[in-house]
């Protein structure tokens, strides 16, 4: 994509982003089947592929920034590539239980393009930057608006536990966030997900 355009694509993308417009981001596709109480879904999801990098948590701007530099050409090949929604942060990979506590540490992932992952995604040139390959899975997730607060994530974080050990649902690994908008959206307009791996039936 030509640098001018590219640039002026991402002006818009985060001035419409600014209200909850979140229709020009590719997302992984995924087909809700079940839904539980609290608004709890469980999603199906494709395999897909993506970039990720260490955290220390959602606000994490080193790690976006590490992310947002291979997008925007910090690969073998230079391409600059769409940004997608979601952004997903998580955490270590342990058991999911009540209460949950989390540190925060863990990965930040974008997703890519499925376009690119067709073609074969550039490698990164940066250090700590990795391509994974995210086999099917089954996700547990839990939307809410509003700031994206450690407050927020953690009480999201136990309804979610509590549906699901309601329900009999076993996990596996730690919770993790969604994020569909930039931290500058109105915060009523925002897209969050509180989400969890399922353990193989």
């Amino acid at each position: 994509m030509d640098r001018v355009l590219y640039v002026l694509v991402t002006l818009v993308e985060s001035v419409l982003g600014i209200f909850g417009v979140r229709a020009l981001y590719e997302q992984p596709a995924y087909t809700v089947v079940e839904r539980l109480d609290r608004g709890v879904e469980i999603r199906s999801y494709a395999p897909r592929l993506a970039v990720e990098t260490d955290s220390r948590g959602q606000g994490d701007g080193e790690a976006f920034g590490r992310l947002f530099r291979y997008i925007t050409g910090a690969n073998r090949g230079g391409d600059r590539i769409a940004m997608t929604a979601p952004v997903e942060t998580g955490g270590r990979r342990i058991a999911m239980t009540v209460p949950v506590e989390q540190d925060g540490a863990g990965t930040m992932r974008f997703f890519l393009p499925r376009a690119v992952a067709a073609a074969g995604a550039p490698a990164p040139t940066e250090p700590g930057i990795r391509l994974v390959e995210i086999p099917a899975e089954r996700i547990a997730a839990l939307r809410f608006s509003g700031r994206l607060t450690p407050e927020a994530r953690a009480a999201q974080a136990r309804i979610l536990a509590d549906v699901l050990a309601a329900a009999g649902r076993r996990t596996e690994g730690a919770p993790f966030v969604m994020g569909y908008d930039p931290p500058f959206a109105i915060p009523f307009l925002r897209r969050n997900e509180v989400a969890v791996r399922l353990a193989s039936p």
